[in-house]
């Protein structure tokens, strides 16, 4: 926030925001221009990304002695199959989160989504030294598979489940938790952003 208002600042532009916890909310408008979203806007946006995925990428004191962590992660397929995304969120004890990212995977079904996405996080966990973990994620049926309760019949699921089961042996200890959607809201807007953004695009 400090670093964002210093942009503000600069660019004589200042956003309205709103601190609760650990979550910032941006609204951004150009009072000027009767409260439209402006070039001004598009400008000051790019540049709190910027700040934002600098803080992500640098780790600094948000990862350090991490032995424990809690991962959400969701995947999302608009066709089924059709263009998906995978995502995941990296949270300590306490919710604040450490990491978070989203990957676009081409044309993939749901199922395929949600193991990439748990895939993705689980490598991303092992790298800052993770070694009990809280996996969170709102498929019951990719949950139930990991947990042994239900068969792999599937066999285009197959080798992703695998690789997942292989880096699971990295923990000390590993959970995986069904939740809802709504409780997996983080995770699923990444999805959303990286499909609307590649939608965007076409």
């Amino acid at each position: 926030m400090e670093a964002i208002a210093k942009l503000a600042e600069e660019q004589k532009h200042h956003p309205r925001w709103l601190n609760e916890w650990n979550e910032v909310e941006i609204w951004l408008s150009t009072h000027e221009a009767g409260d439209k979203v402006t070039e001004r806007d598009y400008m000051l946006a790019k540049a709190i990304d910027d700040v934002y995925g600098s803080y992500l990428d640098s780790g600094t004191d948000n990862t350090q002695g991490l032995s424990e962590a809690k991962l959400y992660t969701d995947g999302g397929s608009r066709g089924n199959p059709g263009p998906s995304a995978a995502a995941y969120v990296i949270c300590k004890s306490d919710n604040t989160v450490v990491k978070k990212a989203g990957i676009y995977l081409g044309v993939t079904t749901n199922n395929q989504a949600e193991y990439r996405a748990l895939e993705a996080g689980l490598e991303k966990v092992t790298k800052l030294g993770v070694k009990k973990l809280v996996v969170f994620m709102d498929s019951e049926l990719i949950v139930k598979q990991l947990n042994g309760v239900y068969k792999i019949k599937n066999q285009d699921l197959l080798p992703i489940y695998q690789g997942v089961k292989r880096l699971t042996e990295r923990f000390e200890k590993v959970e995986f938790v069904h939740i809802p959607r709504e409780l997996n809201k983080k995770a699923d807007a990444e999805v959303n952003r990286v499909l609307d953004e590649k939608a965007s695009t076409k």
